[in-house]
């Protein structure tokens, strides 16, 4: 399975969003794909609502957007985790390295739309 990924401009924010399955499979190109969207002070809003699975190596992606986003002072939320997504990303203590939002328009208020 691969995971597809959209960017667009939303007002002050990048909206980038994922559909698919995040594993270590996909995860590289990912990441490849999501990194120049985390630029020096800029709020990034990814879109998880059709991710179904995050695996181990999805979870390190996500790690080092995070830890890119604090090098450069950028903000990244996470919108739209299912029940499974959140619960992996709760019982492993990922859930402390992101803004989460319920949907995208709650994220783009928030972000200034």
């Amino acid at each position: 399975m691969t995971v597809r990924i959209t960017a667009r401009a939303e007002g002050a924010a990048t909206v980038v969003a994922l559909q698919g399955e995040i594993n270590s499979t996909t995860s590289g190109g990912l990441q490849a794909q999501i990194l120049p969207h985390v630029g020096e002070g800029c709020k990034v809003l990814i879109d998880l609502t059709a991710v179904s699975y995050v695996s181990s190596a999805g979870l390190r992606t996500l790690l080092i957007v995070h830890r890119r986003a604090q090098q450069v002072a950028a903000r990244v939320t996470l919108v739209g985790l299912s029940e499974e997504v959140h619960f992996v990303m709760s019982a492993t203590g990922f859930l402390d390295f992101f803004d989460i939002e319920e949907d995208l328009d709650s994220a783009l208020e928030r972000a200034g739309r």
